[in-house]
């Protein structure tokens, strides 16, 4: 398996990572974002070309529609490779860091709605994440099958996870160790369609007696912004932006949270909610775009009306102060909600559908 990105630092480079070849090609920094490096056409086109002939690969499955994708679309079509195309773009995710009036914006995201569906309507097979991605591509003009593969993660990691948390708890218990003060866990971009400050706000707003915490990881342009929030608004010494994080203290996060939340607008699927699932987390989630399918309403926790910082802290009062009986009833219920978007579940789809395309463009 060959993977294709753009590179992080700017400069070109290929080496093995865990068994996948990764080229990574000459991309720049896009100065209205914090992180985005972008791959300018008339460099990636000819190395893209180059690349393809070297793999000669059976199929190319691309994740979006912008210069690489653009163009794994049209070399392999040159060379009769078949495409797998997967959608997780959502103009809203754009649309903060562009600086224009509301009807430029307007228009420019019907644009981008058109672009997107003249390149993936080309592809031999078309996914999303989620059922709710692949109506949202419906809804905008697209009229070829849509099949819905979760991403997925990997279950068993986090089981153990969740067991090594549970004996610890059951060690401090027994041991008579006060318990840890409670906490609420974001993992995610620090961008602006994360919303991450309705944490901070809906914190303020709760008893200061439960002595909640938020746990918040990640990186990105809010990151300084939400600090000074949590301290205008008295609550700094119980915010804690983490930063980047490497895997094992991320699943100690996951594990020792008392809940998780996403306050996103902009999801179509939240690999970290999956994840949040996955160890046993009770969640409380916005009520946006694919969030909703993660969450039984007072079931595995709750929905909040998005932005709505009194609301979401209500229901992390909820969560917070659930008798123990109901919050373990909580936990089990998100551990069997995600067993449905096991990585194993995913690979063999994706395995099934590479040689199906490759098997109908033979025939044809």
């Amino acid at each position: 398996m060959h993977v294709i990105a753009p590179s992080a630092s700017g400069f070109p480079s290929t080496r093995d990572e865990d068994s996948v070849r990764v080229h990574r090609v000459r991309s720049h920094h896009w100065p209205l974002h914090p992180t985005w490096m972008i791959c300018l056409p008339w460099e990636t086109r000819p190395e893209l070309a180059r690349l393809l002939d070297v793999i000669d690969p059976d199929v190319v499955h691309t994740q979006a529609h912008f210069v690489l994708g653009r163009f794994a679309f049209s070399l392999a079509e040159e060379r009769n490779i078949p495409v797998v195309a997967t959608n997780h773009f959502m103009p809203d995710n754009v649309r903060p860091y562009v600086r224009a009036p509301r009807p430029v914006l307007d228009g420019a995201t019907a644009l981008a709605w058109k672009d997107l569906r003249a390149r993936f309507q080309r592809a031999d097979r078309i996914t999303v994440p989620t059922q709710l991605a692949s109506d949202l591509l419906t809804q905008n003009g697209f009229d070829r099958p849509i099949e819905a593969v979760s991403c997925g993660i990997d279950l068993e990691a986090f089981d153990q996870a969740h067991a090594q948390a549970r004996a610890r708890a059951e060690e401090a218990e027994a041991s008579g160790r006060a318990p840890a003060e409670p906490s609420v866990l974001f993992v995610g971009r620090l961008s602006q369609e994360k919303h991450p400050e309705t944490i901070v706000e809906a914190l303020a707003l709760m008893d200061p007696g439960l002595r909640l915490h938020a746990r918040i990881v990640g990186e990105g342009d809010q990151a300084e912004p939400l600090a000074e929030l949590a301290r205008a608004r008295g609550v700094g010494d119980r915010v804690h932006v983490l930063g980047k994080v490497d895997d094992a203290q991320l699943r100690r996060e996951f594990a020792e949270a008392t809940c998780f939340c996403m306050p996103s607008t902009a999801e179509l699927q939240s690999i970290a909610t999956l994840e949040a699932l996955a160890s046993g987390l009770p969640v409380v989630l916005a009520d946006a775009v694919a969030l909703p399918h993660l969450v039984r309403d007072g079931v595995n926790g709750h929905l909040f009306r998005p932005l709505d910082a009194a609301d979401l802290a209500a229901k992390l009062t909820a969560v917070v102060a659930a008798p123990p009986e109901e919050y373990a009833l909580m936990q089990e219920a998100s551990r069997e909600l995600v067993k449905a978007h096991d990585i194993r579940r995913t690979i063999t789809r994706f395995e099934e559908i590479y040689r199906e395309v490759i098997a109908e463009r033979s025939a044809s």
